[in-house]
């Protein structure tokens, strides 16, 4: 899953000489909360949060009448406040890769740069929900199995042969280890919507003979 196939492509950016009032408006009127902030040739050279913004903006406590707030912010600008050289993605790089950076170093996005490090786009936390809702397949519905597995050659192929000869169709199938060195590893598998008397008969064999069977959930129903 590449990064350039999830960004947001038409990414609203702003010059490093930007009043910060009107960062904010363009903020507020476009429902966004950070903005990369670009040179003449569209070069990445820092990046603005709403709350680098707040943090900015006097307190409601200040003795600045209204006007010299307004004053004071027209005055200040974006390269004041914004962070610097900011860490940015590649299209090409992986989502998960991103995604890691960015639970790693707390970002809610990074900007999006070509092999010429210019603009492109931009990926934030709901790009990442995405990415998750389509690799689980949790929109297309049906129930989801959880195992626990060791880490050995074939130990999830019995299970997977069984759910086959009981007409079960697979939606998606994932896996997570803690570590390389972990001896267990969690199994995850979505099948495909049945009825649910025939969910529950598949839920009720595999139970039977996998008492790996960590839980299982009935899924999302088909809209």
């Amino acid at each position: 899953m590449l990064v350039q196939e999830w960004m947001t492509r038409d990414v609203i950016a702003v010059a490093p000489d930007t009043s910060i009032m009107k960062a904010s408006r363009l903020m507020k009127d476009n429902s966004i909360r950070r903005l990369p902030v670009v040179d003449q040739e569209q070069h990445v050279i820092g990046i603005i949060s709403d709350r680098d913004i707040k943090e900015a903006s006097p307190s409601k406590a200040t003795s600045l009448d209204v006007h010299e707030m307004y004053y004071l912010l027209s005055e200040l600008k974006i390269h004041d406040i914004m962070t610097k050289h900011p860490i940015c993605a590649k299209e090409t790089d992986s989502m998960e890769a991103m995604a890691f950076i960015m639970a790693e170093q707390r970002f809610g996005g990074m900007p999006v740069v070509n092999a010429e490090s210019k603009l492109v786009g931009i990926i934030t936390e709901s790009d990442i929900f995405k990415v998750l809702v389509a690799i689980t397949g949790v929109r297309i519905g049906g129930i989801q199995l959880a195992f626990e597995l060791p880490v050995t050659p074939h130990s999830l192929r019995p299970i997977l042969d069984a759910l086959k000869e009981l007409g079960a169709g697979f939606v998606s199938i994932l896996t997570s280890q803690e570590s390389n060195d972990a001896p267990f590893r969690r199994v995850y598998i979505r099948l495909r919507a049945l009825d649910k008397e025939k969910e529950l008969a598949i839920v009720s064999e595999i139970k039977k003979n996998f008492p790996s069977l960590l839980y299982w959930e009935p899924g999302m129903n088909n809209t």
